[in-house]
């Protein structure tokens, strides 16, 4: 195999696994999941039926990705933070099925911390970073910093992670050399990797 399963974890019928993929202790894999290459999923992790992994994603320990949940290439998802797919939950009326999911959408290089909530519905824009604890409730602009219960957005970070000084219309982050300038609220990248 060009992937590795650990023996007490499950993969069910019709998964795609993409090569250099590591999938660790007790975790379940349901069907129709797609995998990219090169991901690492924690021990205790589920991942819902019909789920979109890209390449590179590390899943730590203790998340469950619902059905209605993509990710994309390089995200990161924190121990124990929770995705949800249905708005208004009911044991006596259940709501199952893709008609009753809502999608939520981790943009490329994005990072979600641990025991962060991501409310179904949402995106989250390109390396963004969800401080850990918050609970998202709306879209997040591409590199915003999202801190606090809900989430609002506390400043800018770079592509690298580093927490971008005070944005007045142009930056250059400290730690790699990578510039931003602002336009109309959103932070652009020049020459973005």
């Amino acid at each position: 195999m060009k992937f590795f399963i650990h023996e007490s974890s499950y993969v069910d019928d019709n998964v795609e696994i993409g090569e250099g993929t590591k999938i660790w202790h007790f975790s379940h894999i349901q069907a129709g999941t797609k995998i990219g290459m090169k991901v690492s999923i924690g021990q205790n992790v589920n991942i819902g039926n019909n789920v979109v992994i890209g390449n590179f994603v590390k899943i730590q320990n203790n998340v469950s990705v619902y059905e209605g949940v993509t990710l994309e290439d390089y995200v990161f998802c924190g121990p124990s933070m929770v995705f949800t797919n249905v708005m208004d939950p009911r044991c006596k009326y259940p709501q199952r099925g893709t008609e009753f999911y809502r999608k939520t959408l981790v943009k490329e290089g994005a990072s979600i911390g641990a025991n962060a909530t991501i409310v179904c519905g949402n995106t989250v824009g390109r390396h963004a970073f969800i401080a850990a604890g918050a609970v998202v409730t709306k879209d997040v602009p591409d590199y915003a910093l999202m801190i606090g219960v809900p989430a609002r957005q506390k400043g800018w970070v770079c592509e690298c992670g580093e927490i971008l000084p005070k944005v007045d219309h142009e930056v250059k982050c400290p730690r790699c050399g990578l510039e931003y300038w602002l336009e109309k609220e959103k932070l652009l990248a020049k020459g973005a990797k």
